[in-house]
């Protein structure tokens, strides 16, 4: 069968699974690991089709585009689904051995297997959808599952995150449908890539550009839109943490990189590209300098992340005036799936240390290379990738975004990208520090699933040895031709 006729497998498998881990709670976590071990090949099925045959297209029901919905997959959509089953299947070992065994199933794995399932079809029904309206459908599909699984772990600190992050979800959600709705009113389109031939610069469609755009910022907690993010990533159990932070603000980033490189690309000018890249050096800067400040290892974590996603927005004014966008979009989708990983990575770390010694401050990290030698050994493999040290993918990453600035003479975000590092190797360095000092006492901490924490290593492993092959995803990126979207 050709990969296009798969494309609705990718979505379907993980929602199938989620209505039984609903209906028969027994049933959750095997449901849970069948579809995340059937993902990849999917995922990897999908690329192999796109860089064989370029863009994938299946219309639902045999309707075309207007009338119709398409499910579309090219280079970039294959990066993020191959992203969501790798770091998904990873997080679902990490979930399954972090749980109690079956027969004394509690509240939060009762409800944890159905909604991250449910985050898993809406990710990847994001991903390979064709128009704007259904992007929509799967960010609220996506956003309501996320801010529910933060939810389950149930502590008062994480229902106040969880409603603070449903507050910003549900407002950004209704900024993207206004812009939306008035596109949709100005032009009869909702298709992106028949978006791309009939979007003009008339006022409506700068309205619709600014609503979206405002919308999407809020969702992929851009600065200063970052508010809701850490207190939702830290207060979250530690399969989710690592879900919210290396896949789901990924969702508000893929769609703000396929409007400004596509339908919006006339709209947009240098003085736009300039301030979203401002706002990305301000994340680096105002992230790193309150991950260095933090007490806590998952607080720390998630100011990491909005430095991080700072990395990401780079890449609009890096690539926006290049001739040649290979080099700096190839650096940002590497750099992404470096994130990823890593970030996935140290969250399933700091959730083992918070099971072991029952908090996760950072004073607790004392004696964690004695204990937890293989969560210690994860933390500093993704710390590699997170600072950008070589061989890793954060490297490539970034040496190609650099490589790329310097050719277009904006020395600046260089800069940026240089301090950026700096400061990651400050509180990645101040994470590793007590975990090599011995602990003032020789009881050992409460054991901790080898399970658990090999996915931890495996996803840091990941970071690194991506750096090795990122030749492919520039590969994919070549097949993005036809989709709405110039890389």
């Amino acid at each position: 069968m050709s990969p296009d006729r798969l494309l609705f497998l990718l979505p379907l498998v993980p929602l199938l699974a989620a209505v039984v881990a609903f209906v028969a709670p027994g049933w959750s976590r095997r449901a849970g690991l069948a579809a995340a071990t059937a993902m990849p090949p999917l995922a990897l099925w999908t690329a192999m089709g796109v860089l064989e045959s370029g863009m994938l297209s299946l219309p639902l029901g045999g309707w075309t585009a207007p009338l119709g919905i398409a499910l579309r997959a090219d280079g970039l959509s294959a990066v993020m689904v191959l992203a969501v089953a790798v770091v998904g299947f990873f997080i679902s070992l990490h979930a399954a051995a972090s749980f109690p065994g079956a027969g004394v199933q509690t509240h939060r794995e009762r409800f944890f297997w159905p909604l991250w399932l449910l985050l898993l079809a809406g990710l990847n029904a994001l991903f390979v959808s064709g128009d704007v309206f259904n992007l929509y459908v799967c960010l609220e599909i996506t956003g309501i599952a996320a801010v529910s699984l933060v939810a389950t772990a149930g502590s008062p600190d994480a229902i106040r995150a969880a409603l603070r992050y449903l507050f910003v979800s549900l407002s950004g959600s209704l900024f993207y449908l206004m812009g939306v709705a008035i596109l949709y009113g100005g032009t009869g389109v909702l298709d992106l890539v028949l978006l791309v031939e009939v979007v003009a610069g008339d006022p409506p469609a700068i309205i619709a550009c600014l609503l979206m755009t405002g919308g999407l910022m809020m969702k992929t907690a851009l600065f200063p839109m970052h508010f809701w993010l850490p207190p939702a990533h830290s207060s979250a159990p530690a399969p989710v943490s690592a879900a919210l932070s290396a896949l789901v603000v990924k969702g508000g980033l893929y769609i703000l990189l396929r409007l400004w490189f596509g339908p919006f690309a006339d709209l947009v000018g240098d003085g736009a590209i300039q301030w979203i890249g401002g706002l990305g050096a301000a994340a680096i800067v105002w992230g790193s300098w309150q991950a260095i400040h933090q007490p806590r290892l998952k607080l720390v974590v998630a100011y990491s992340t909005v430095a991080q996603l700072g990395y990401l927005f780079l890449l609009f004014p890096i690539a926006w005036s290049a001739a040649d966008r290979t080099a700096a979009f190839t650096g940002g989708v590497v750099l992404l799936l470096s994130h990823a990983t890593a970030k996935a990575a140290v969250f399933l770390a700091a959730g083992n240390v918070l099971a072991a010694v029952g908090n996760d401050r950072v004073p607790s990290l004392c004696g964690l290379s004695r204990w937890l030698p293989v969560s210690a050994f994860a933390m500093g493999l993704a710390g590699v990738a997170l600072i950008g040290l070589p061989p890793s993918a954060g490297f490539i990453g970034k040496w190609l975004l650099v490589v790329a600035a310097l050719e277009q003479g904006q020395w600046w975000w260089v800069a940026v990208l240089l301090l950026g590092s700096v400061l990651a190797a400050v509180y990645i360095i101040r994470l590793l520090g007590p975990a090599f000092v011995m602990p003032d006492s020789d009881q050992p901490p409460n054991p901790v699933s080898r399970i658990a924490e090999w996915t931890a290593f495996a996803l840091a492993a990941l970071s690194v040895l991506l750096g090795f092959v990122a030749i492919w995803p520039a590969r994919l990126l070549a097949a993005s031709v036809g989709s709405g979207f110039s890389p």
